[in-house]
């Protein structure tokens, strides 16, 4: 009776396993809960017995089970014993593991109820997602979209699923009264009356009609515990005691909770229970919720106790489960204890997300001393922090050190000062940044807080504050050592080599990598992706194209698996202002709208308000929309109180002054920000942007110590400063210079690179210089929108470019990317397109001018 009206669905999805044996596939099924998501899954595979299937279903616990649905699918394949789920093993080599062991044969991954999906198992589904093409797999995701929200975990990957050609869509709609007329036929009952008490839910009708002599029943509730009317009052018990799973009863709990093999019997001709490789459960989760919502409130809490003592008779290690029975059956103690075990559980597996709920629920059943609270939220407050929720990280660490403070506990006070100094900062407010880490150092005897000095350390490199980066580090160093404490130890490292290398050392770059890699490998996780933030960081602002690229290819997709938003938001940021240097606009707003667009903690969102002004001020698209991301960004740096924060953003607000030919109030004290740099801390990229910038407003500034490109066109060697900047790979900053060539053919050719790049307000101010200057041949503007536009890439098109400008072949791409030949070609055929080339010879030929070498 399900499959009724879903012909066209089934023919679709039947389609999709076949195709899927050539060249791997995505389904996403959805639909309201009682649609027939499931129903029509079985329908479509059931024929094929030579398609392996590996199921993952996510249940409706209240916080989810980290990499639930994963472990499921892991154990249908049989690969659970080479896999460490216990934290070690990353969502990316989870997504390799499976990878490898579904290449054998044509399998259908299939993960259910994804409403309830976990970020851990998000992140291995999206790994599969992007390289599912080389292996012949179908990946079917089922979920009910009226529960998902804008900022559900599940959104990325249904956003990954979109983007990948040829995934499909099903959408099982509601029945409709046709359909309804053949399941009631015979059974005397009113067709548009059904469907006016069902809205054409499937479950629904189907229970009504099983129950036929009863006539309609008030609710659809109804419908279903008729089913148990005939149930004997022992027997009801067990039926409740089963609703209360939200998965199903494992059957080596059954005798645990007395359940024996005649009672199941009984209880099977309700037609509600049905037994699955999890043990027994309800045939569907809308049945359970009905017998689970008719459960006496009086009689829940003991039905979920005698689950809970079950669970832990039987030696059950399913934390999430047990905290989940634990709360629901009242028991405060033993709630709080595995919703504690449960969030160390999940932030050890880099599921730091669902720690965060797991804290909170362990300190809303707190009962304990306060000293074990405070640490509580310690823990609450660093895992609020990692996934970039900072309000309530400040929140927490706050209320921990008032317990500290009233139990006289100073070092844990000092610890929480500090833990809360490097907050504040990454919610850009340097001022009570320095405040806390300045009362973390006094509030322990001399030499102090080992963490405060490395954050001290951090605020002070973030300042490029090189001298004393290295003056803290020896204080750092000897506490790390005392207290055998690595993870400050490689802070401290981090932090001085990151100063090395703003001062120009050859080889503190190598060395802050290792100690970086060292981090990562002893799994302190915060520690090392700081190290690569402010590692790249510094690369692309001194205009280390390769370095910075090569380092992000590695450093976010580590956020990812790890679960740190938080640095994930501050080098998607980065890297949108490395494409921003390189000329690849449509790239850079990309990355710079995925950080303005989610909750960002206030430092990471600097450089895509600055990103996304200056592309907008370039194009001459929206300049209202332009002078809010300036004016934030200006918020931002005056908040930050540091060079490599105030001196691009003065650039891109001289830039702006320079463009509309207007004064701008916000430049007065840019002279003086420039003199008052030290040698020696690296700033001498941002000074000479700014200085450069002043220059083209009329406002040179003498003496100012610059980088090479800056400093020959300050000099008078425009044409020097271009080719500098054309080594370099930067395209914009290059015509720039070229328009101060005494070279008229020079100069005029910087303003067709600017409309070839899409800057058309830049070109259009570039020829009214041009003019002014006395120029006779100023090239006018185009009637149409130029080809061969590098800026017009996107993320994914700048991939498949860099590999086509190495020489592979589409079926190299295919394998290298993971997507099919065929896919390959279309991208290539885009990206030749957009560059406006004709051949892939051409774009070899072209690679370096193009910044794709």
């Amino acid at each position: 009776m399900e499959l009724l009206e879903r012909e066209s669905q089934l023919e679709q999805l039947r389609e999709a396993v076949l195709r899927s044996r050539r060249a791997g596939g995505i389904v996403t099924i959805s639909g309201e809960s009682g649609a027939g998501k499931s129903a029509l899954l079985r329908a479509a595979i059931a024929p094929d017995a030579t398609v392996r299937i590996a199921r993952g279903l996510c249940d409706p616990l209240e916080t989810p089970r980290p990499l639930g649905p994963i472990r499921e699918v892991v154990a249908d394949l049989g690969i659970g014993e080479v896999l460490d789920f216990g934290g070690s093993t990353t969502p990316a080599e989870l997504g390799a593991a499976l990878m490898r062991a579904l290449r054998t044969e044509p399998s259908v991954v299939a993960i259910e109820d994804a409403q309830w999906i976990d970020e851990a198992s998000v992140d291995v589904l999206r790994f599969l997602v992007r390289r599912i093409e080389s292996a012949p797999i179908l990946l079917v995701v089922t979920y009910r979209p009226g529960e998902i929200g804008a900022r559900h975990s599940v959104r990325l990957l249904l956003g990954d699923i979109a983007r990948h050609e040829g995934a499909m869509t099903i959408a099982v709609p509601s029945l409709t009264i046709d359909a309804i007329r053949v399941l009631v036929r015979e059974t005397g009952l009113d067709a548009a009356s059904v469907l006016g008490r069902t809205g054409g839910n499937p479950f629904y009708v189907t229970e009504i009609v099983r129950h036929p002599g009863e006539g309609l029943p008030a609710s659809v509730r109804d419908a279903v515990l008729a089913s148990t009317n005939a149930v004997a009052e022992d027997d009801l018990e067990v039926l409740r005691l089963i609703a209360t799973a939200p998965d199903a009863v494992d059957d080596r709990l059954l005798p645990l909770l007395g359940i024996d093999m005649p009672r199941l019997r009984r209880l099977e001709a309700t037609d509600l229970l049905v037994r699955s490789r999890r043990g027994v459960g309800y045939r569907h989760e809308l049945a359970r919720l009905a017998v689970e919502d008719a459960i006496p409130l009086a009689a829940s809490a003991p039905l979920h106790a005698r689950m809970l003592d079950a669970l832990e008779q039987s030696g059950s290690r399913d934390l999430a489960l047990l905290t989940h029975h634990a709360r629901a059956a009242g028991d405060h103690l033993r709630t709080g204890r595995y919703a504690d075990a449960a969030a160390a559980d999940a932030s050890r597996a880099g599921a730091h997300t669902e720690s965060v709920a797991f804290l909170r629920l362990a300190i809303e059943h707190f009962a304990g001393e306060p000293a074990e609270r405070a640490d509580l939220l310690e823990r609450l407050s660093y895992e609020e922090y990692m996934v970039s929720h900072l309000p309530e990280a400040i929140e927490a660490i706050a209320d921990a050190r008032r317990v500290w403070s009233t139990v006289g506990d100073r070092r844990r006070l000092a610890a929480a000062h500090g833990q809360q100094a490097l907050i504040e900062y990454y919610a850009a407010d340097r001022r009570q940044a320095e405040r806390h880490v300045g009362l973390a150092i006094e509030e322990v005897d001399s030499p102090g807080y080992a963490a405060a000095w490395a954050t001290r350390m951090y605020l002070q490199l973030r300042r490029s504050d090189v001298d004393a980066v290295k003056a803290t580090a020896l204080i750092a160093d000897d506490v790390a050592r005392e207290r055998h404490d690595d993870d400050v130890r490689l802070r401290s490292q981090i932090f001085v080599a990151a100063a090395e290398v703003l001062n120009g050392s050859p080889t503190a770059r190598t060395q802050l990598l290792d100690w970086a890699d060292e981090a990562r490998v002893l799994g302190y996780d915060e520690a090392a992706s700081t190290g690569y933030s402010n590692l790249v960081a510094i690369d692309v602002d001194h205009r280390r194209f390769r370095e910075a690229g090569e380092l992000l290819s590695r450093s976010l997709p580590f956020t990812v698996e790890r679960d740190i938003p938080l640095c994930n938001q501050w080098q998607t940021g980065v890297r949108g202002r490395l494409h921003l240097l390189r000329g690849r606009w449509e790239a850079a707003l990309e990355d710079a709208g995925a950080v303005l667009e989610v909750c960002a903690s206030p430092l990471a969102l600097l450089w895509p308000n600055v990103v996304a002004a200056l592309v907008l001020l370039r194009r001459g698209e929206s300049h209202e929309l332009a002078e809010r991301y300036l004016d934030r960004a200006w918020e931002l740096a005056g908040r930050l109180d540091e060079p490599s924060a105030l001196l691009p953003v003065l650039s891109a607000i001289a830039e702006r002054a320079w463009l509309l030919d207007l004064d701008d109030d916000r430049l007065a004290g840019a002279e003086a920000a420039i003199a008052d740099l030290d040698d020696g801390n690296g700033a001498d990229w941002a000074a000479g942007d700014l200085a450069v910038w002043l220059a083209r407003l009329g406002r040179p500034v003498a003496d100012a110590r610059v980088a090479e490109p800056f400093a020959l066109e300050l000099a008078g060697s425009p044409d020097e400063s271009a080719e500098r900047w054309r080594a370099l790979g930067s395209p914009f900053e290059a015509a720039l210079a070229a328009l101060g060539s005494t070279d008229e053919a020079v100069a005029g050719c910087a303003v067709d690179e600017l409309d070839a790049m899409g800057a058309i307000a830049t070109a259009d101010r570039a020829r009214g210089a041009l003019r002014a200057r006395g120029l006779s041949r100023v090239p006018v503007r185009p009637r149409t929108s130029t080809r061969g536009n590098p800026s017009g890439l996107t993320n994914r098109q700048l991939d498949v470019a860099r590999l086509v400008a190495q020489g592979l072949t589409n079926a190299e791409l295919a394998k290298r990317l993971y997507i099919s030949p065929k896919t390959a070609g279309h991208h290539v055929s885009a990206i030749l397109a957009k560059l406006g080339l004709d051949t892939r010879r051409d774009l070899i030929r072209r690679s370096a001018e193009i910044g794709l070498a």
